[in-house]
């Protein structure tokens, strides 16, 4: 991708250069000091742009991230609405069920009472720990906060609804630290453990641009293939379509 920035930067760099008027004439002219002097203004010129692309690349980046973690809050919220509709239907179709028996027949003591209160605390301790995590990258940006918080959530509770996710927030704020071992881990956890997660194309081409960090360009080009193939027309698969082209080029 970087070298794809230097050859646009340089385009546009040399675009402005053909546009500027007589160029040639002003550098073939005066004494050795005056064009060297030209040269190195000409070449400061070209070097900040390319400062300048990198800077709007990398917010460009951050507001991708951005709009990737509103649209993890979005799936989540209707994950919770969808889960609580469930349990809503399950407590209808409970009563409908006590309604129909004869109150001798459904026995009820103080630890089966104890065992439901303790199950529904547990669902709601594990989707107030995923939230709370979650808010810690979405709301109050302590990057470094969620990584513990998301760790804590996936040791407790290795088989939740959120596993998946949570995996995949774990990896993408190591990656963003440039911790690439424990990143491409915590990817291949989502990609291996959690087939059917809507989350395992971007966890591949998460390991594509890790692979690609790591100097490994042909295992890079597998992942990515692997995006495109099995993800086909999905957002993942532009990325990883983008990420092919710029290490052909």
């Amino acid at each position: 991708m970087k070298r794809a920035v230097l050859i646009t930067a340089m385009f546009f760099g040399a675009g402005a250069a053909i546009a500027a008027p007589a160029p040639v004439e002003d550098l073939a002219g005066g004494s050795g000091d005056d064009r060297l002097a030209r040269l190195e203004r000409i070449v400061k010129s070209r070097q900040q742009s390319e400062i300048d692309m990198q800077r709007r690349l990398d917010t460009l980046q951050q507001e991708v991230l951005d709009l990737r973690g509103l649209t993890e809050q979005q799936n989540y919220q209707i994950e919770q609405m969808q889960q609580r509709q469930r349990q809503l239907y399950d407590e209808i179709a409970n009563l409908s069920s006590k309604a129909a028996t004869p109150a001798a027949s459904v026995p009820s003591t103080p630890a089966a009472a104890a065992a439901t209160a303790n199950a529904a605390a547990s669902s709601l301790s594990e989707t107030a720990s995923y939230e709370s995590a979650v808010n810690l990258v979405l709301k109050e940006r302590k990057y470094d906060d969620a990584i513990p918080a998301f760790r804590a959530f996936i040791k407790q509770y290795p088989d939740s609804v959120y596993a998946a996710n949570a995996n995949y927030w774990l990896g993408q704020l190591l990656f963003n630290k440039s911790e690439f071992a424990e990143a491409k881990q915590v990817f291949n956890t989502v990609v291996t453990r959690f087939s059917d997660s809507n989350k395992r194309g971007d966890s591949l081409v998460k390991l594509g641009m890790i692979a690609e960090k790591m100097g490994d360009k042909a295992g890079a080009t597998q992942y990515y293939q692997q995006v495109v193939k099995d993800y086909a027309n999905s957002a993942a698969a532009r990325i990883a379509q983008q990420q092919l082209a710029a290490i052909k080029a």
